[in-house]
């Protein structure tokens, strides 16, 4: 409902006027090129050669910027309407800057061939609806511009990153997902599937109470999520580690240790005790399994030597909780 709102209070494209064209044209320019400085911004530091080539992209914008503003000053003269893509129904709405210093290096460049593919279009259309021959020249002069900006781009990395640089820039990246991501999650993970096992096998089968078993289960789970994901988000800010934000590893690390917990706990639900206690114990072996493997993918860990210490640390602490439990 919000959404039908919003989009009938925006300009119809074929409602606009000429001059208005033209200030939808300047603005969006001004737009790109801030978008794209604000990317290189962001790289400038880890990615300083994609960083140049979102500089020498921002540099093309602002070049057909001025070209826009001339002709709207020889036909309609000095003041430009202040018209933007989200007056206008039809554009897709740019994410804020502060979303937009969250995208990676892949999504950055995707977002930019978003961009040049809308622009290109809107100046198609844009021509289309002129009636003046220069600015119509301009406009379809502009849209071959945009639709090879795609080679632009390729060739601006190719000189500003060869494929030495864009493969360690590409393994900075990777680099950085493993550091924010990957290790919070995988600590979560292993703490959430391993210490919880103890508590939950151990109440199940000094209970036999499927319903007991399974609110040790929550609570455990959720407390030690809380736990992890505060305890993560606390003891490193990430600028002097390099690790990322935050925020981003407390959440990886406590949601990954809640899931950990409640894997083996949500069976528990089932009201027959043994059937429970197969399948969470299946759930067992199938999230130490899970840890060796992404060890093994991202951590650069032998599987084998992944596989032995988390399945043998897993299975002790499963036989300590069934052993706590039946005595």
């Amino acid at each position: 409902m919000l959404t039908t709102f919003f989009s009938r209070s925006r300009r119809a494209f074929d409602s606009l006027s000429e001059q208005e064209i033209l200030a939808l044209a300047i603005s969006s320019e001004e737009d790109d090129a801030r978008i794209y400085l604000a990317y290189a911004d962001h790289l400038r530091t880890a990615y300083p050669a994609s960083a140049k080539v979102f500089e020498d992209m921002a540099t093309i914008e602002q070049t057909h910027r001025n070209m826009l503003i001339d002709m709207h000053r020889r036909r309609f003269g000095e003041r430009i309407p202040l018209l933007r893509r989200e007056h206008v129904s039809g554009f897709i709405r740019q994410k804020p800057d502060w979303l937009q210093r969250n995208l990676t290096l892949d999504q950055m460049r995707q977002e930019a061939e978003t961009m040049e593919r809308q622009t290109q279009n809107f100046y198609y259309a844009a021509a289309k609806r002129t009636s003046d021959a220069d600015t119509r020249k301009l406009l379809g002069d502009l849209a071959l511009a945009e639709e090879g900006h795609e080679d632009i781009a390729r060739m601006l990395g190719a000189r500003h990153t060869p494929d030495d640089v864009k493969a360690s820039e590409d393994e900075t990246a990777r680099r950085q997902f493993v550091l924010t991501y990957v290790q919070p999650g995988l600590a979560g993970l292993m703490d959430g599937s391993v210490s919880t096992l103890a508590p939950i096998f151990a109440a199940a089968f000094a209970t036999q109470d499927t319903w007991q078993t399974f609110l040790v289960g929550l609570s455990a789970s959720v407390g030690a999520g809380i736990s992890m994901g505060f305890t993560e988000a606390a003891h490193d800010d990430g600028k002097i580690s390099g690790r990322g934000s935050p925020l981003k590893r407390g959440l990886a690390c406590g949601i990954m240790t809640a899931v950990g917990g409640l894997g083996h706990a949500l069976p528990y639900l089932i009201p027959d005790f043994w059937t429970a206690t197969t399948l969470a114990v299946a759930v067992v072996f199938i999230e130490l399994w899970a840890i060796a493997f992404i060890q093994n993918r991202f951590m650069e860990t032998s599987f084998l030597r992944a596989a032995f210490q988390v399945v043998l640390g897993g299975g002790l602490v499963l036989g300590a909780g069934i052993l706590i439990g039946n005595s």
